[in-house]
């Protein structure tokens, strides 16, 4: 395994992350696997030296993030030998005050992600969603308070505007409070407009990118449809991914993908998530497994390095999409 810093700090991260979402409750999402089944997975991150695993509270309503805590204590991980990274934003139950970045929900959800964990703290909080009904002063004042109380070591951010991303930066620097040092953003090799103005802005301030989705949920794997669905159980009931990807061009990128892959005896995931470890600027994507070869595939794929015509290839057919995975 290879473990770089996160962003500026001195915190070192294994070069692919966990992302325990697919773990959880069926009840939640029909494609995840419950405890028993996500325990070789997370047995197996460990063994490859996979030390960073990334969940939120609203992963199954917090059910993602108790199988994380409590499997972590089963194969008997010292705390402080991993990083864990949760974040807060999304609606957890029907009261009103029970989501959004309030100083109100901030501080009682790091107590209760803490609780379902099993954690004094955890290593990195992030905000999971930008909240345009509370002024940003609020939040990241309570963000810092999070931090002073010893429940976070760090702070980070996902998909937002750059702007938005600017603004909040500048506040916590302008009041002495906690700045993010990272960002969880919506990049793979067919949605790339993070290039415009997010990436060159965490470039500039030294931001760790952990981008999720590296592998476009699935999209490469060469099982999805271009009329829509695939034939796998998530491609069947993900929607999501529906309104994300699926784009005739989208297609044309997978395509080049698949063929560059076929031509060095490996996936057109792994070629895309490849694409994705070759760019400098990329801490640790955040992948997702379900099947134990698909997290083997990702873990090779750190060793794939591409040449400059195979990036130009996979490249070339990009064309620009509308914002997708603010909300």
């Amino acid at each position: 395994m290879q473990y770089v810093n996160l962003g500026k700090t001195g915190m070192k991260v294994s070069r692919l992350c966990l992302g325990m979402m697919s773990y959880g409750s069926k009840q939640w999402r029909e494609w995840v696997l419950d405890e028993e089944d996500a325990k070789p997975f997370v047995r197996r991150a460990l063994e490859a030296g996979i030390n960073f695993f990334d969940t939120a509270d609203v992963y199954s309503t917090g059910e993602s993030e108790r199988i994380t805590g409590k499997l972590l204590r089963e194969f008997g991980v010292k705390r402080e030998n991993v990083i864990i990274a949760t974040k807060v934003h999304g609606q957890m139950s029907d009261d009103v005050n029970d989501r959004g970045l309030s100083r109100k929900h901030i501080l009682d959800a790091i107590d209760k992600s803490l609780k379902r964990l099993g954690m004094d703290y955890v290593d990195l909080y992030q905000i999971h969603r930008w909240d345009y009904e509370t002024p940003i002063e609020e939040t990241m004042e309570a963000l810092n308070d999070v931090v002073r109380a010893g429940k976070a070591r760090y702070i980070g951010a996902s998909s937002m505007f750059a702007w938005q991303f600017a603004k909040a930066q500048y506040t916590a620097q302008s009041h002495g409070w906690t700045r993010f040092v990272s960002m969880q953003n919506h990049y793979n090799l067919v949605y790339r407009e993070e290039e415009r103005e997010m990436i060159p802005l965490c470039l500039d301030q030294g931001v760790g990118l952990i981008p999720w989705s590296p592998m476009a949920r699935g999209f490469f794997a060469g099982n999805r449809k271009r009329e829509g669905g695939g034939e796998t159980l998530r491609s069947r009931n993900d929607p999501f991914a529906e309104r994300l990807y699926f784009r005739e061009e989208d297609f044309v990128v997978a395509d080049r993908a698949r063929e560059i892959g076929q031509a060095r005896g490996v996936t057109g995931s792994q070629i895309a998530l490849a694409w994705l470890l070759n760019k400098p600027h990329i801490t640790a994507p955040i992948i997702g497994a379900t099947k134990m070869e698909h997290l083997d595939q990702a873990i090779a794929a750190l060793d794939i390095r591409l040449t400059d015509e195979e990036v130009k290839r996979l490249e070339e057919p990009y064309k620009p999409h509308p914002v997708l995975g603010h909300s």
